[in-house]
């Protein structure tokens, strides 16, 4: 298996990691402060990823740290902001309107960079939007707040994608791995530290399950994943495979909270996951070679 085909399998694994870690999230949360459950998550993950990675780590400089806190900044804000997002929303729907992420990444690349957008991209971001429109539109035209949050979230790991990008072109990530997650954890403390409702150590050991789950597979594993295959991937590929996120999302919110998979939902995710097709799909028609005939 050539090594673009393996880190494709690690990010689709990783992407049902990561589906499952909403369900995960929101049962570990429950009444308990989402800044505290996050610095867990980044704290655990960040010793498992330096014992891992200890080689990058002992011969870390300061250019290393400088890109992992560029990257740690708008990671942290997409992972903070869908967080706070399931207190409001189900695990489901809040893994589907994540997926807006595959639309976010041309449309802002075109507003940075300015470069020229196909056709069928607007066609795709017309087609993500009517999805979002009919999961997080509600009766009365109300959009749930927690749909609000998660869009927040999607635009900043859109951000976070395009800096891998950017960055991965012209060095290697794996020296900023401990230092993102690092600023990641430092970001959550200050935040839980000024949290009047925080507590430091819950009881529930669903809450302990939980930081461990999403310290190990949905942050340190799948970040790492997605740092070094954007090496070889551009952001929007992998942000095309992200989009099996929420697939794994709602069975996972099925399976663990018994969510209902409502036609609101089914049809949306349907309109969102197309999009993503229609934004891959090469609508060109192959080229004829013409063989001259010699005599």
């Amino acid at each position: 298996m050539k090594k673009r085909q393996f880190l494709l399998l690690l990010l689709i694994i990783g992407t049902a990691f990561w589906g499952i870690s909403y369900s995960v999230t929101k049962m570990a949360i429950g009444n308990s402060s989402p800044n505290i459950f996050l610095f867990y998550r980044f704290f655990l993950a960040v010793i498992v990823l330096s014992i891992v990675f200890w080689k990058y780590v002992k011969d870390m400089n300061l250019d290393a740290i400088k890109t992992g806190f560029i990257l740690a900044v708008p990671m942290f804000l997409g992972i903070q902001l869908q967080t706070v997002a399931l207190k409001y929303t189900t695990a489901s729907q809040c893994s589907f309107i994540a997926g807006l992420t595959v639309i976010i990444i041309p449309l802002m690349k075109l507003a940075v960079y300015k470069t020229s957008t196909p056709l069928k991209i607007w066609i795709a971001a017309l087609t993500a939007l009517t999805g979002l429109f009919i999961i997080a539109v509600q009766d009365k035209f109300v959009v749930n707040l927690g749909d609000l949050f998660t869009i927040a979230g999607a635009f900043a790991f859109a951000v976070y994608l395009i800096a891998v990008e950017k960055h991965s072109a012209s060095k290697n990530l794996l020296y900023s791995i401990v230092p993102m997650f690092s600023f990641c954890a430092l970001f959550t403390f200050c935040l839980a530290f000024t949290d009047p409702h925080a507590e430091w150590f819950p009881k529930s050991d669903t809450f302990w399950q939980g930081v461990i789950y999403c310290a190990l597979f949905s942050t340190a594993f799948m970040y790492t994943v997605s740092n070094i295959s954007q090496r070889y991937l551009s952001a929007e590929r992998v942000a095309v495979i992200y989009l099996f996120e929420p697939v794994f999302g709602a069975i996972g919110a099925f399976f663990i909270l018994g969510e209902n998979l409502s036609w609101r939902l089914l049809l949306g995710g349907a309109l969102i996951f197309s999009a993503t097709i229609i934004s891959e799909v090469n609508f060109k028609k192959p080229k004829l070679k013409v063989v001259a005939n010699k005599k």
